[in-house]
């Protein structure tokens, strides 16, 4: 055990098909990072397709996405996690690379949606790997160092796709979704040289459970529901500090980005020690239910910055706001992935999976529609009222957790009605 924790706190997973892993992992990162700069301006200055337009179908894509996560990782449970993986990054950078001819709104639809079911369906298969290769006791830390990589290929990947915007060219924006498929196709590289993960086995007879048994697991459907409604906190760094600073405190429109940096680099710099104490379930709700009071808190201080206070204070409750919710945001991400895992059946880690990043999908489509009306109209009550909302979900992942965890071997398959 003393072995296992001081891994946790070292800069790099073990060797092996930990590091592999996180290889793979910021390599995708990269690519992602330039992608996500640089696709709305794209679509939208040179292709010449209205926010509207784009906002549509993107909304439509993750939508359709995120229903292909669960069929997918069924499919990564049944054909092998590693070479479904693998085909669905090199799907994704086809279609990336189709975004290169795409000049109209009905084949950007298409890809998109493609796209989405190919990322979502890749996340899937991802943590079914992370639970066929690491041993339970592992899996967490290892979750974190892959945060960690995330943030950090994403930080590289934004960077270069800045320099495409700066450029402004469509030679340049190009060039940033050539990184980004070469970046996938170097995930798919790295994902090959991984063990097999041998396919579990398909179950028949009286007793087996229906093909995608996650879609008839009330409990742990329940848990997902309450992971959801803490993952309300992404669109805040993305959306809603950004327009609070605008509609505040406009002379502070550099801030947005700054709260972005803090919390890159944060969760980059303190993730993995952040889940170092998350072991098992009991630790996995602590962390949750401490998640649940730090975003409740962090609502409270960016809250106190609509009352009338001096521009300066605005500023400083808001990166005191940031900073709370940053350190909210691990915990939570550390006690999910723990729940997530801990919960699904061995054999069926890809669908389950796939179904509890559903959560991501759900909030950051519905989060932007529900927040700016809370938060930007309601003012100090719609930051008290959010915050409320978070400490009530942190407080109930313990019993739903516990609940679903009570015989879990047979909950996966047992019918609705039950």
């Amino acid at each position: 055990m003393p072995n296992h924790s001081t891994a946790r706190f070292t800069l790099l997973p073990p060797a092996g098909p930990q590091r592999t892993l996180a290889a793979a992992q910021l390599a995708s990162a990269v690519g992602d990072g330039a992608y996500y700069t640089c696709s709305a301006l794209y679509f939208t200055r040179v292709v010449g397709m209205s926010a509207t337009a784009l906002g549509a179908g993107l909304a439509v894509g993750w939508a359709i996405g995120s229903v292909a996560g669960v069929p997918l990782g069924h499919l990564a449970d049944r054909r092998g996690p590693r070479r479904t993986a693998v085909a669905l990054a090199l799907g994704a950078a086809a279609v990336v690379g189709a975004f290169l001819v795409i000049r109209s709104f009905l084949p950007f639809l298409l890809a998109i949606c493609l796209y989405a079911t190919a990322q979502s369906g890749l996340g899937a298969a991802r943590q079914a790997l992370v639970a066929g290769l690491v041993p339970r006791a592992e899996r967490t830390g290892l979750l974190a160092h892959l945060q960690s990589t995330l943030n950090g290929g994403l930080a590289v990947g934004a960077a270069i796709g800045g320099i495409a915007l700066t450029i402004g060219t469509r030679t340049a924006y190009l060039g940033a979704f050539v990184l980004t498929v070469l970046g996938l196709l170097a995930g798919a590289l790295l994902l090959r040289r991984l063990p097999e993960v041998p396919p579990a086995q398909a179950e028949s007879g009286p007793g087996a459970g229906p093909r995608l048994a996650v879609l008839r697991d009330r409990r742990y459907a329940a848990v997902t529901a309450v992971n959801t409604v803490l993952l309300l906190r992404m669109p805040l760094l993305s959306l809603i500090f950004p327009l609070w600073i605008a509609q505040r405190a406009p002379g502070l429109g550099w801030l947005g980005s700054a709260l972005f940096v803090l919390n890159t680099v944060a969760v980059l710099l303190f993730q993995v020690r952040a889940a170092s104490d998350v072991i098992g379930l009991d630790s996995a709700v602590r962390a949750v239910r401490s998640a649940g009071v730090l975003l409740l808190l962090s609502c409270v201080v960016c809250g106190l910055s609509a009352l009338d206070v001096p521009v300066w204070a605005i500023g400083a409750l808001l990166v005191a706001g940031a900073s709370l919710q940053v350190v909210g945001e691990m915990r939570q991400s550390a006690g999910s992935w723990q729940l997530g895992f801990d919960l699904a059946p061995p054999e069926r880690i890809g669908q389950y999976q796939g179904f509890f990043n559903t959560g991501v999908a759900v909030a950051r489509t519905l989060g932007p529609l529900l927040l700016t009306t809370l938060l930007l109209d309601g003012g100090l009550a719609g930051w008290l009222a959010f915050g409320g909302v978070f400490l009530a979900a942190g407080y109930a992942m313990g019993p739903i957790a516990r609940w679903a965890a009570r015989d879990r071997d047979t909950v996966a398959v047992a019918p609705a009605g039950v």
